[in-house]
């Protein structure tokens, strides 16, 4: 069985936001006006936070020597996510490949997942999405048919919440492609936005149930931790720390 999972080494990040980019045009995330984002209204599937200092070390330094560190935040897939827990119309899913997934015509806006996630990776569409000038030329086209309604990149409508999906719909594709050259599919085949995009190379994806795959050897390495281990979510980011 594949479980997709990615691993992010966050020596290797500086914060380029080449992901975060990557992301909102490969999935039509809408831009918000200023004044709802200072509400938090902002809808960021692939956030990157600044830390001046590193809270995994008891003496990060002083100023001058005090290093930036940055840490991105995707939707962690979590193999015991509680937003399925919470959701009162299973418009939240795991399905059978370990991804998280949200079923749009069945959501009611109810935001119980967006509470019942650690993270805070899921986003209420407050408003209906706009994209000014230029951008409304640039939207992804790409329709990937999910469950009861679109759930690739197509844009999603007010009163939804939305979250990464890993590029779901690149999956779909190379699926489909492979099937169409009478070949089997290949899980390299498979790589969402952002880790194609990252410019430093800190970003790695593939099948952790695959003994020999990157993710699954990266996971072991003493540098390796999840975030918020603690509370028993199980996500599918694993974290690299600097060396």
């Amino acid at each position: 069985m594949t479980r997709w999972a990615m691993v992010i080494d966050l020596d290797k990040c500086v914060a380029c936001q080449g992901c975060s980019i990557a992301c909102r045009f490969e999935n039509n995330t809408p831009v918000v006006k200023p004044n709802e984002a200072l509400k938090g209204r902002a809808i960021r599937w692939n956030d990157v936070f600044p830390f001046p200092t590193n809270p995994l070390e008891a003496d990060p330094g002083e100023y001058p020597e005090t290093k930036q560190r940055y840490l991105t935040r995707p939707c962690m897939h979590c193999d015991n996510p509680p937003c399925i827990k919470v959701c009162p119309v299973q418009a939240t899913f795991r399905d059978d490949e370990g991804l998280v997934r949200q079923n749009y015509a069945r959501c009611i806006g109810c935001r119980f997942c967006t509470v019942a996630c650690p993270y805070g990776v899921r986003y209420f569409n407050w408003a209906a999405p706009e994209w000014e000038g230029s951008l409304a030329e640039h939207l992804n086209p790409d329709r990937i048919e999910g469950p009861g309604d679109l759930e690739g990149p197509a844009v999603r409508p007010k009163g939804v919440v939305e979250k990464c999906t890993f590029c779901i719909q690149r999956l779909h594709k190379a699926r489909a492609r492979a099937e169409a050259e009478g070949r089997e599919f290949r899980a390299d085949e498979y790589v969402p936005a952002c880790v194609q995009t990252c410019t430093g190379k800190a970003r790695y994806f593939g099948d952790l149930d695959d003994p020999e795959s990157t993710v699954t050897l990266l996971a072991k390495s003493p540098r390796a931790f999840r975030l918020l281990e603690d509370v028993g979510t199980h996500p599918k980011v694993i974290y690299l720390r600097e060396g």
